[in-house]
């Protein structure tokens, strides 16, 4: 069975920023046949609901920072980033929310120091260490047009 992770907002757990869910029976329904293991390393870090973050590219860097505090919040989830994949050597395949800073695949906005957006293509800091160890990734909504 293909071992897929995803985010977990997806499978319908409260853990976006807000507290709500992103559930996509669609998408839930596409991988029925796979074992899904769920991720949230925002939630995991920092609970739910909380301030919203951006990704911010300073110089060769992208880091997440905290739109509330202007803090670094990255270090909590490349960490969490690293011991998920490195608990589950496993996995095959990366689902992660569209957008999202942490798990956006294609699709994270990305912003300069002054918070002036760049691009709309950025990957997401757990999305880009799926990526680091070869992991066949996809954005839910790339995903379902597949």
């Amino acid at each position: 069975m293909k071992k897929v992770a995803i985010s977990a907002c997806l499978v319908g757990r409260e853990c976006r920023y807000d507290g709500l869910h992103n559930r996509n029976d669609t998408l839930l329904d596409k991988l029925k046949d796979c074992e899904l293991i769920e991720f949230c390393p925002e939630d995991n870090a920092f609970g739910s609901p909380r301030p919203t973050m951006d990704l911010v590219e300073d110089g060769d860097s992208i880091k997440a920072i905290s739109n509330k505090t202007n803090q670094d919040l990255s270090f909590a989830i490349e960490g969490y980033a690293k011991k998920f994949f490195d608990n589950h050597p496993d996995i095959e395949l990366f689902i992660g929310k569209d957008r999202s800073p942490s798990c956006g695949v294609c699709s994270a906005r990305v912003y300069d120091t002054n918070k002036d957006l760049q691009r709309l293509d950025g990957t997401g800091l757990m999305a880009q260490e799926a990526k680091d160890r070869g992991i066949e990734c996809f954005d839910a909504e790339v995903y379902l047009e597949r």
